[in-house]
């Protein structure tokens, strides 16, 4: 479903990806581990339409999605892959209802029902009209678990999801994501620099100075 061909990405003269070469099929669940400033959220914001790389090819279900044009980006972006951050990245003025439902409006829909049954099924019901800065951060990443899939994407990037959490709410997160994923048949690929949290993955590689080994 998505292959990167010699994807390579340089900031300045420093070249923080090396020759990237990588294969994920359809509905499978990888990790990919490293210490920070090892290029994993460069690469997830590669695959996820964030940044262009430069040079090298990112084909995702047979199209060059290095070749888009910004507008086609944004239309990816915005059907096609679904991000759960790090810091949750919620709209402190919306309610947990409205950011759910923000992906759907920007693709035009409504689908009050399912954000309302997405909710539910992340164990948050009853707190649709909370703002984020009422819950916690267990139940805050719930919420950005629930807005990256309300839209059906079929792609899930999850940068460093339980890096603001403590371990135990984090290891509840992760079983959550690999329950949904597996429920809703989505790709993962999950980035991270703790070790443990690769075994949620089917497929665990790694990447040091720029280069993935398995």
């Amino acid at each position: 479903m998505i292959k990167l061909e010699k994807v390579a990405k340089y900031y300045g003269d420093t070249q923080v990806l090396k020759g990237i070469d990588l294969e994920v099929e359809k509905g499978d669940f990888i990790s990919i581990t490293g210490s920070s400033g090892s290029g994993k959220s460069t690469l997830l914001n590669l695959i996820g339409g964030m940044d262009r790389p430069g040079t090298g090819r990112i084909i995702v279900d047979s199209e060059d999605v290095t070749s888009y044009t910004e507008e086609e980006l944004t239309l990816y972006r915005r059907k096609k892959t679904g991000f759960i951050f790090q810091f949750f990245n919620l709209f402190p003025n919306l309610t947990v209802f409205e950011n759910v439902q923000m992906p759907l409006l920007l693709n035009g829909i409504y689908g009050e029902e399912k954000v309302y049954r997405l909710i539910k099924r992340v164990g948050l019901e009853g707190r649709e009209k909370s703002p984020p800065y009422q819950l916690s951060g267990g139940e805050q990443q719930r919420v950005a678990i629930a807005r990256a899939l309300v839209h059906d994407p079929q792609i899930i990037l999850a940068d460093e999801p339980t890096g603001s959490l403590d371990s135990k709410t984090g290891a509840a997160i992760m079983h959550l994501i690999r329950e949904l994923a597996e429920e809703k048949q989505k790709t993962v690929i999950l980035v991270t620099h703790e070790q443990y949290l690769s075994e949620y993955a089917r497929r665990r590689l790694k990447i040091r100075d720029g280069v993935i080994t398995p």
